[in-house]
């Protein structure tokens, strides 16, 4: 089975919906996704989600069904007490190479200056729902792996958000949150392939395919603003 993640296209952040550059940039995604083979969308109930999905979901003929699990993350300091960038993550994981500090440290979660963040919740919301929604695709959790059941399709893709993808692809894999903060920086519409296993006797990881592919919007680009 194929998982395609798809980023939102340019958000007007403030109404939670695309800029006429945003739908733009998801008619030229769906267009670039037309000939995945795509059985079945999902999105994050956010706006801006929404609205990118919705674009392919035309093309194809298929309905988009929202996922409230994979809204967009939140971040800030649990107790209120001070945090660097106001516990940003993709400015805290900036800072953590600034400093010198492991982005593959296993207690991120619990070690300045990820420890207290709002963030660590929302990921751990979003491994939760990463390994319900494989379940009903057909692949159940055992440890770090997945074991491989009844694949409900062939092709799948899910249109969600930076922090969103960072904190799916963390569980995924089992790499530590600041590394994907850091690592990944999808463009609006920046397409990631990830690729499981159909049949197996025992455990399967995931694997990529393909990363953060942009070339659909080329002309269409703006500055990357990798913030929400």
């Amino acid at each position: 089975m194929r998982i395609i993640l798809v980023r939102h296209g340019h958000p007007d952040y403030a109404n939670d919906c695309l800029t006429p550059l945003g739908h733009l940039q998801a008619a030229a995604a769906a267009q670039r996704l037309k000939e995945e083979g795509i059985q079945k969308i999902y999105s994050s109930t956010c706006g801006r989600a929404m609205e990118t999905a919705r674009h392919t979901a035309d093309v194809l003929g298929l309905a988009v069904e929202g996922m409230d699990a994979f809204r967009e993350i939140n971040w800030g300091s649990v107790d209120g007490s001070p945090m660097p960038y106001q516990g940003h993550p993709w400015d805290t994981a900036d800072h953590m190479t600034a400093t010198n500090q492991s982005l593959l440290d296993p207690d991120w979660a619990v070690t300045p200056p990820f420890a207290g963040n709002r963030v660590v919740e929302c990921v751990r919301k979003v491994a939760a729902a990463a390994d319900e929604w494989l379940l009903s695709l057909g692949y159940q959790r055992e440890g770090l792996y997945y074991r491989v059941l009844k694949p409900a399709y062939d092709t799948v893709a899910l249109f969600g958000h930076g922090g969103e993808t960072a904190a799916l692809l963390t569980h995924l894999f089992n790499v530590p949150f600041p590394f994907f903060c850091s690592a990944m920086g999808p463009d609006y519409t920046g397409i990631v392939v990830l690729t499981l296993p159909d049949a197996a006797d025992g455990l399967v990881p995931v694997r990529f395919a393909l990363v953060n592919d942009t070339k659909h919007i080329q002309g269409l680009r703006t500055e990357n603003v990798f913030n929400r």
